[in-house]
């Protein structure tokens, strides 16, 4: 498969970490890119300016430092504010510009943004014509197959991305009424990939390696979009890119690793957000990471009561030492595929 195109950009591989609220904050991305993703884009920023001032907006804004190409997604649903957002982060080191028209959250949709666009395709030119035209780096956008089951327009939508020069599409395969229940509607992601020259992504579901494959086999897709697979298992990305690769499965993750990943994704939230909002975070990520364990729900109802570094540090580690000091602690991880 040729190498996978944005504009300037060419990604080292297919699998990009998909843009996820209060999940795929810098410490995230920098795992995630470590462990293989492609490309990994921030969390969705609001495209009113005004509300940049706060701590979590401006948290959001920050880029220093990270691989390139740094990918930043912005929501709203006023075509010159998103102009104008974009622009900023444009200032602030953002090479590509993500237009969120996926996130089906009611609080988004029903501030006119979001997926809720999607019911309107006039706007939708506007929105995109006056961001492509207001910056010089690549636009794309991230949508689903519809409005609902009734109301599926991916397809239109996607050709007024092209029309609009959008450099890319990702299609998260649910309409926004399905919200996250249900199959992913693979076909509808192939009949937009037949429909359009642009690279076109799939997104939803992917959470294994053969998954990976078979969905990029079904749609035709020029990549992937990983997302809740990834919370708590950074190490998808290696796992799906060696997997396409070679053919073959690497073996699950073992403790002692997985506690390394966790200990340092700890460390980087608290250094991230400090203390009191670090350890607030964490719990999310801790959670996650070891759901799959046995122990996993009792360790949680103490972790959540943890509120500084060392204590959730010191937890973690001896959670992990008795995991290590039973019979066979392996086998409680599951499948890596």
């Amino acid at each position: 498969m040729s190498a996978v195109r944005i504009g300037p950009y060419t990604l080292p591989n297919r699998l990009i970490l998909a843009p996820m609220a209060g999940v795929t904050d810098q410490p995230f991305r920098r795992l995630c890119r470590r462990f293989g993703a492609g490309m990994v884009v921030s969390e969705m920023l609001t495209s009113d300016v005004r509300l940049w001032n706060s701590r979590k907006s401006r948290l959001r804004l920050q880029h220093a430092g990270e691989p390139e190409p740094r990918s930043v997604q912005i929501a709203g649903g006023d075509p010159q504010m998103l102009a104008e957002a974009a622009r900023r982060n444009v200032d602030m080191g953002a090479q590509i510009i993500d237009i969120n028209m996926g996130c089906p959250a009611k609080k988004v949709c029903n501030k006119a943004a979001g997926s809720a666009l999607m019911r309107d395709e006039a706007l939708v030119a506007q929105i995109l014509e006056a961001v492509v035209g207001a910056v010089e780096v690549p636009v794309t956008l991230k949508i689903r197959t519809g409005w609902d089951r009734d109301n599926r327009n991916g397809l239109n939508v996607a050709r007024i991305a092209e029309q609009s020069g959008i450099a890319a599409l990702a299609v998260h395969g649910r309409t926004r009424a399905d919200l996250y229940t249900g199959e992913a509607e693979y076909d509808t992601i192939a009949a937009i990939k037949r429909a359009v020259g642009i690279p076109v992504f799939a997104n939803g579901d992917i959470d294994s390696p053969h998954k990976a494959r078979a969905v990029l086999a079904q749609t035709g897709a020029d990549g992937l979009l990983i997302g809740r697979a990834a919370q708590g298992r950074p190490w998808i990305f290696r796992e799906i890119n060696h997997f396409l690769d070679s053919g073959t499965l690497l073996p699950t993750i073992g403790l002692e690793e997985m506690q390394s990943v966790l200990l340092e994704h700890l460390d980087a939230l608290h250094a991230f957000y400090g203390d009191v909002m670090g350890s607030r975070i964490a719990r999310k990520h801790v959670s996650w990471y070891l759901e799959s364990l046995p122990g996993a729900r009792e360790f949680r109802a103490r972790f959540n009561c943890l509120d500084d570094r060392l204590a959730q540090r010191l937890a973690i580690e001896a959670f992990f030492a008795a995991r290590s000091a039973e019979p066979a602690a392996e086998d409680g991880q599951g499948e890596a595929a």
